[in-house]
């Protein structure tokens, strides 16, 4: 059996979703095996009636709740009986192997710093987002928010986790790396990318190149290397056209009696596009260079969305994405 350790109270939806993903990864999974921390008598209220196996799905008392409006380092040295850091202990204790939550992003990020700790090494942790392609093979976005000011050497160190996730946990052989660039050619971009190129070039990994924004998610790549502010700011811009473009469709399909039936043809098609580009479907955004798997679910998702989270930490532990790691920063020294 593998154990996961859940943040009950992490999440816009939460306990409610939590509890629900829980259940949904249990009967998906049948190794799989759930420590869920949060107010004891509040979580059993929810679980009544479920029908779940309870040697498989434990609660531990956890009764604090870390927020969005908490300082995350202070909270996380604070807030010794929330939900997340009694999680997180149980990660950083080996009596999981991986730790999943919805919570915010920050406290997250400090705890994988200060109560997990880094893998040897690694400079920076990173978190790595999953995106769809149009060859439908997915790509990973590291780093997507973590590290709003980075230097050419963590961008190396992203190149390598991502490598190392991707084959690992999605198994994709050989996967390529892109840098995040606003041209193509080696001389382009900032101080940053330029200094960073020749390291990529270098590392032990299968460097593509730079890409340019709009080809990003073509699928040439299978890794896209970007510090944490320009990330974020690529990963909330597709997250925000592909709601425009769904909210814009449904909009011209209910202007009229033939587009509602020309819409009626299509919506098929459509709601298979709509999955196929829909983050839920996807899990969470791994952070990856700390000693554990440690997953970060959107904070919005449903019990849908975090059974996916839940399972892909699952994937990662039995991945051994952390040791993976280890041995490409080692083969990155050696070169």
């Amino acid at each position: 059996m593998l154990r996961v350790a859940v943040d009950a109270l992490g999440g816009d939806h939460a306990p409610e979703s939590v509890v629900g993903g829980c259940l949904l990864a249990l009967e998906k999974d049948s190794e799989l095996q759930i420590a869920l921390c949060g107010p004891a008598e509040r979580l059993k209220t929810l679980l009544s009636g479920k029908a779940y196996d309870s040697a498989r799905l434990k609660i531990i008392e956890a009764p604090d709740f870390i927020s969005n409006h908490d300082s995350p380092t202070l909270a996380i040295r604070r807030k010794l009986n929330s939900s997340m850091v009694v999680a997180m202990d149980l990660l950083k204790k080996g009596e999981a192997e991986a730790f999943i939550s919805a919570g915010s992003t920050g406290a997250i990020l400090a705890g994988g710093v200060f109560r997990v700790g880094r893998i040897k090494g690694i400079e920076r942790p990173a978190i790595g987002a999953i995106l769809p392609t149009l060859e439908g093979t997915p790509v990973m976005l590291i780093d997507s928010g973590a590290n709003a000011d980075a230097k050419p050497e963590y961008l190396s160190q992203f190149a390598l986790m991502g490598s190392s996730y991707m084959r690992g946990v999605l198994g994709v052989k050989g996967p390529r790396v892109g840098l995040l660039n606003v041209g193509a050619e080696s001389e382009k971009g900032n101080e940053l990318t330029k200094s960073a190129f020749p390291l990529l070039e270098g590392a032990p990994i299968d460097f593509y190149g730079n890409i340019e924004a709009r080809d990003a998610l073509s699928g040439e790549v299978q890794v896209i290397v970007a510090d944490g502010f320009s990330g974020n700011i690529f990963l909330k811009s597709v997250e925000g056209t592909v709601s425009l473009l769904f909210t814009l469709l449904k909009g011209a399909m209910n202007e009229g009696v033939l587009a509602k039936l020309g819409g009626a043809l299509v919506y098929p098609k459509l709601k298979a596009m709509k999955k196929r580009l829909d983050y839920e479907e996807y899990g969470g955004a791994a952070l990856l260079g700390v000693n554990g798997v440690m997953i970060k679910a959107h904070g919005s998702s449903s019990a849908s969305a975090f059974s996916q989270a839940i399972l892909q930490g699952a994937s990662c532990a039995r991945a051994g994405v952390v040791r993976a790691i280890e041995e490409q920063l080692h083969l990155a020294l050696q070169g």
